[in-house]
């Protein structure tokens, strides 16, 4: 009995310390960012009517794809975080804090599970507590869970997948539990973001590294065929609406249809390459102030990118002949990709499986700059081979080879040192300028447009038209602020492109300027007139 209830205290003190970082991890999420992007209004307005009615803001129910936005502005977007969070806003009242909280929680969750996978992998629980405190500072990933768009579920889906096909490759067969796991892992990568489906391509590809024996070339076609068994319910979607999920693409890449191939490879390379420069990695970060707070540093630390760099060393030297890094080193090769067809420089979202396999890669350098020399070292700090996820055997062969020879280890510590003190001094620097300088980006949160909603809706007038305009479907807006303010949906007319409301009636706008009204108000770029 005492040692369950040692056991059941110990749990204990986890949850409460894992729940006292996520509140510090998310200190601030009501302020910082201000207001709700539009993309984020959209998102969180679908899962609010998919939780109470079934289907999102257009038919069918319980779509395989969501339909965002109306006439010119609509695009089909991933599923999977929609209904996640339908399933929170099923049973807790809608509001925008709540809304991000869900986001922090699943990248917060990718930091604690890839330090579980740096802890396997290293057999060290001290090197999966660094890597997941590495990761909950980092400000790439730092910075996405604080925006409820698709991308901050990512983290988790790619991490997942890395879970599972690190289990399946240090079996010499592959069972199906293990296939299942790892086709799952694709599933989810290709479910939850548009440019997941071009990287999930991509790490599809990459399982042919692991195929060294004919066995574990059968794990990697079971794996392939279960999923592609999760792919028709996408193909099926595709063919009953043409061109729904290449539109954004297309619209966002120098990747069409009809332009030259050369072209095509010549701007790939061009961008491949820009999208890896150390001056927007460590200084500047990207330039889209609702993705990157400005002034506020590079997208990594210093000290990180320095770890990464002694882990690929370390791979390049000594483990390259593991499948594992070798997959690692194709990962971070391939999560360029999907910033890298497209027409904008360094676009964080897009990117934003990149930091995963750059945090794989500091791995490595834990692992030698903890190494103790060889004979100091007991059998009792390997991993076993009953652990749960064991080494492989060629990993077991090359780990001795590994903590040999190099650096004295009081070097190795006193660099490591150095870099954790690094990391400290850079999380304090950027921290605050994040808390300084992101509540101050009212335009790139659509901010004003609460205040043009608030001057409506507190007039007897109803219903209030909404007007699209050059700044966007901003009508989204007031359909998910009247959800949670509990408004009915009849308060409020969406007008068709063209369309002028009826006179004596309110009309709020992102159009530039209006004809044959009374203006009422403006904030920002939203305007509220009364029809004429």
């Amino acid at each position: 009995m005492e040692k369950r209830t040692r056991i059941r205290l110990r749990k204990a003190a986890w949850l409460v310390g894992l729940a006292l970082l996520f509140a510090l991890y998310t200190s601030g999420l009501s302020t910082n960012p201000p207001g709700f992007y539009v993309d984020e209004s959209a998102l969180a307005y679908n899962a609010y009517q998919v939780a109470h009615t079934g289907a999102g803001e257009f038919p069918p129910h319980f779509p395989i794809y969501f339909q965002f936005f109306a006439d010119s502005w609509s695009q089909y977007v991933s599923p999977t975080q929609v209904y996640l969070l339908a399933v929170v806003f099923r049973f807790l009242p809608p509001s925008i804090l709540l809304a991000r909280l869900f986001a922090a929680f699943w990248v917060f969750s990718a930091c604690l599970l890839l330090g579980v996978l740096a802890k396997r992998i290293s057999g060290q629980l001290k090197v999966g507590i660094v890597v997941t405190a590495i990761g909950l500072t980092m400000p790439w990933l730092f910075e996405v869970s604080r925006l409820l768009l698709e991308p901050h579920f990512v983290p988790m889906a790619l991490v997942l997948f890395l879970l599972a096909v690190y289990r399946a490759q240090t079996k010499e067969k592959w069972s199906w539990r293990d296939v299942v796991r790892v086709a799952a892992g694709l599933t989810l990568i290709t479910y939850c973001y548009q440019g997941g489906r071009l990287l999930v391509v991509l790490m599809a590809g990459g399982l042919l590294l692991f195929a060294t024996t004919k066995q574990r070339l059968v794990g990697v076609i079971k794996a392939w065929f279960v999923y592609g068994l999760t792919l028709i319910p996408a193909f099926v979607f595709n063919w009953r609406h043409p061109g729904a999920l290449t539109k954004r693409l297309y619209e966002v890449s120098y990747a069409r249809p009809g332009v030259p191939l050369a072209d095509v490879a010549s701007q790939f390379v061009k961008r491949y390459l820009e999208d890896q420069s150390l001056m927007v990695l460590l200084l500047n970060g990207d330039y889209h102030p609702r993705h990157h707070v400005p002034g506020s540093g590079g997208a990594l630390f210093f000290a990180t990118f320095i770890l990464a760099l002694i882990g690929l060393t370390v791979v390049l030297a000594r483990r390259w002949r593991d499948p594992w890094w070798r997959f690692v080193l194709f990962g971070l090769a391939a999560s360029v990709v999907p910033g890298a067809i497209s027409v904008e420089p360094f676009h964080g979202m897009r990117l934003i499986a990149y930091p995963v396999f750059l945090l794989l890669l500091t791995v490595p350098a834990l692992q030698w700059l903890f190494a103790r020399p060889e004979s100091q070292m007991s059998l009792a700090s390997l991993p076993s081979a009953g652990d749960d996820l064991p080494l492989s055997l060629e990993e077991q062969r090359l780990r001795p080879a590994f903590v040999e020879g190099g650096a004295p280890r009081s070097v190795r510590l006193g660099v490591l040192v150095l870099l954790l003190g690094l990391t400290a001094v850079e999380t304090y620097w950027f921290q605050t300028a994040f808390r300084l300088n992101g509540p101050n980006r009212s335009f790139d949160f659509d901010v004003p447009y609460k205040t043009v909603y608030d001057a409506a809706t507190k007039q007897p007038i109803r219903p209030i038209y909404l007007e699209d305009g050059k700044w966007g479907p901003a009508y989204i807006h007031a359909l998910w602020y009247a959800t949670i303010e509990k408004r009915k949906r009849s308060e409020f007319v969406h007008l068709a492109p063209g369309a002028k409301a009826p006179p004596g009636k309110l009309v709020i706008s992102s159009a530039e300027g209006c004809q044959q009204c009374a203006p009422v108000t403006s904030a920002g770029v939203y305007q509220l007139y009364k029809s004429l």
